[in-house]
């Protein structure tokens, strides 16, 4: 069979690694991919978001099956308009990937199912914003309701950061039309859990839980970024934790969705939050997440390409999906200077023993020769008997991976270790 997989970062990386593992699959092409993945699929140069070239190419290539992972892509239609062109898709399709596309949408439905959340407020007039902040409570938490490379969400420490973020997102438009509307919601405090799940729209089936290193610096200091690191499994997720998200937060969205009209099919993330009250949803997205798939599938023993046609094909109840007892983790190698600025086209250097361990996120080649070509340049990953073990492994594999400008957290894992230890 000849997959393609949409997109080309360190999480389209894992996935198609995954789905070589599958003796079915014969050619794996990535649109556009990138220069680490070319070892292990075909890229072809067709930008993620251009949807008619990508439908123009399945159809000329006679692809049976195609896998959309990014945001963008889901939220503009890549899957309706590849379905409605007779080829079967993991994703959902653009009605049910707004959960991630508007952060009013998803709020708005928590709110009219009872799925618990933050309490929020929606505004489109700015200045209403700014009135509501000089007595709302402090910190709060300030998002754009649209795309923004995950980024557009702001934890305000200060009024006056408060007043910026506004400012910025709606009247300086940072985040471009993603701020015309905004969403101002209560700070909540307590550990972050990442729950990635299949479902088809009947049964929802979690993995294994992890734990996203957000912020660029040691000790979840400096900017936001798409995630500097991860672990799996999440030690704050306990069985009782997991039964009264399944029961709250899970069945309850997937229904949601259905009563919407907006079946979602696909890999459904959950952006936990383990308060006093118990769990709360922070965000959902519509898709795998990043970081957080790079240790998430290399502990899924089950075949991924399986899992993946039994939720297109709406009999998710069927399939085996089984995780390992193992704990995985995954160090972030960035170009010094992300988020913001950075320099890019640094040769690369990946010891061959060890790249079957290494997902490529921003590089290039150039001549033959891999480069950098982003931000987040590649993610090690470790698996292990315990999360000890596994953030050791994972720092001495990122060790052997060298460019110029390289940087990473040194904690990855440490909160982790420390919550196993309370236990």
């Amino acid at each position: 069979m000849k997959v393609m997989v949409v997109g080309g970062g360190g999480r389209e990386h894992a996935v198609i690694r995954k789905l070589k593992e599958n003796p079915e699959i014969t050619q794996i092409y990535a649109l556009p991919g990138n220069g680490g993945i070319a070892r292990d699929a075909e890229c072809v140069p067709i930008g993620a978001k251009d949807i008619a070239s990508i439908v123009t190419f399945a159809a000329a290539n006679n692809i049976d099956y195609a896998v959309v992972t990014p945001d963008d892509p889901l939220v503009l239609g890549c899957v309706d308009a590849l379905e409605d062109a007779g080829i079967p898709c993991f994703g959902p399709r653009s009605e049910a990937a707004i959960i991630e596309g508007s952060k009013v949408f998803s709020k708005n439905l928590m709110k009219k199912y009872g799925i618990p959340t933050a309490r929020y407020e929606v505004f489109t007039d700015m200045d209403e914003a700014l009135r509501y902040l000089e007595t709302a409570p402090i910190p709060t938490v300030i998002k754009a309701d649209g795309l923004a490379l995950g980024k557009g969400v702001l934890i305000a420490q200060t009024r006056d950061k408060a007043f910026s973020a506004v400012r910025e997102m709606m009247q300086e438009k940072k985040f471009g039309h993603s701020g015309d509307q905004i969403v101002i919601e209560e700070f909540l405090e307590g550990p972050e859990v990442s729950v990635l799940s299949f479902t088809d729209g009947k049964t929802i089936v979690p993995m294994i839980s992890s734990m996203d290193h957000k912020r660029a610096g040691d000790h979840d200091t400096g900017l936001n970024t798409g995630g500097m690191g991860t672990v799996a499994p999440n030690p704050y997720y306990t069985p009782e934790v997991a039964a009264r998200c399944m029961e709250e937060i899970f069945l309850p969205t997937v229904r949601a969705m259905n009563a919407e009209g907006r079946t979602f099919k696909g890999c459904l993330y959950f952006g936990l939050m383990i308060t006093e009250d118990g769990p709360k949803v922070i965000e959902y997205n519509c898709r795998f997440g990043d970081p957080e798939t790079q240790v998430v599938l290399p502990l899924l023993e089950s075949d991924l390409f399986t899992i993946m046609r039994a939720v297109t094909e709406g009999r998710l109840s069927e399939a085996d999906v089984k995780f390992s007892n193992q704990h995985a983790c995954c160090v972030i190698l960035a170009s010094a200077g992300y988020p913001e600025h950075y320099e890019k086209g640094y040769p690369m250097e990946i010891p061959e023993e060890i790249r079957e361990q290494v997902f490529v996120a921003g590089a290039a080649l150039k001549d033959g020769i891999l480069v950098t070509n982003g931000g987040r340049v590649a993610g090690c990953t470790a698996v292990s008997d315990t999360l000890e073990s596994a953030i050791r492994d994972a720092y001495a594999l990122a060790g052997q991976v060298r460019f110029d400008n390289a940087y990473c957290r040194t904690d990855i894992g440490q909160r982790a270790l420390r919550a196993l230890r309370e236990v």
